[in-house]
């Protein structure tokens, strides 16, 4: 969606609401929570996490590896609760990661495989889901109802905290956006979407813990590496590489800002 198309939207919303009053803003939020609740209860979820369990086993690369001994932060294969604890510090490459990159890092080391090969698929489409949409789904999924809980104790934590934070407020580009044009401010939504104040807890908390999810529009699960390309694209700024220190950082912010909301995903979203 165009920036200016955005802005324009949130003006139109903003407007019915005020002319139409509460009662009927009321009406319609509970018609689009019917709405959502509909599209959950119908939603494929679980059969992207039980792909992505397979390939979690499955030997693949030079070193004929499976993803098994990977060390998500909480030991080597131990997968139940990771999801909640990351973006995370890690020693061994000494830097901070969130899911999708460790994977990587994981694809790299145990199984072989180059940073272009394990890269070359990372989003998918409705004909192909990517791989580590996947691997996303079934390590997200084995953290639910466990409650969010991101460290920002080791010094590169905090850094990225810290960056993120400044990445959201950040204005730039050929429509001068940030992340807080459109999140940035109570009562905005696009259609039936809603935008919250995601630098705030109350907003940050229902949003991030439903991510990643499924697409009812395109029938496609999605990580929060691509929610987050997405929304860079859609503020015209250039695309980030995959599993790039910015989308870390936002990562990071996002989610020490969900803290202490039980996880929910991966959600379904329209």
């Amino acid at each position: 969606m165009h920036a200016y198309r955005c802005s324009a939207l949130v003006v139109v919303a903003a407007a019915l609401t005020i002319a139409t009053g509460p009662a009927f803003a009321q009406d319609e939020k509970r018609e689009i929570e019917k709405y959502q609740k509909m599209i959950a209860e119908g939603s494929p979820v679980e059969l992207f996490e039980l792909e992505g369990e397979g390939l979690w086993k499955k030997k693949q690369g030079p070193k004929n590896a499976s993803l098994e001994q990977c060390d998500l932060g909480l030991g080597a294969g131990v997968v139940k609760g990771a999801f909640v604890n990351l973006p995370r510090y890690f020693k061994d490459t000494d830097r901070v990661e969130d899911l999708e990159s460790r994977l990587l890092t994981c694809m790299m080391t145990l199984q072989g495989r180059s940073r272009e090969e394990a890269t070359k698929r990372t989003f998918g489409n409705a004909d192909k889901p990517s791989e580590m949409e996947y691997l996303v789904a079934f390590v997200a999924g084995e953290s639910r109802g466990s409650p969010i809980a991101i460290s920002t104790a080791h010094p590169k934590e905090s850094a990225a905290y810290e960056l993120g934070r400044k990445l959201f407020f950040y204005r730039s580009g050929a429509w001068d956006f940030s992340c807080a044009s459109c999140h940035g401010e109570e009562g905005k939504r696009i259609r039936m979407q809603e935008l919250p104040v995601l630098s705030l807890p109350a907003g940050a908390r229902p949003a991030y813990s439903t991510w990643p999810a499924y697409r009812v529009s395109n029938s496609q699960m999605k990580s929060m590496q691509w929610r987050l390309n997405d929304c860079y694209r859609q503020m015209r700024f250039p695309e980030p590489g995959f599993a790039s220190d910015a989308t870390i950082a936002l990562t990071m912010f996002l989610g020490v800002t969900a803290n202490d909301e039980p996880y929910r995903g991966p959600g379904t979203k329209r």
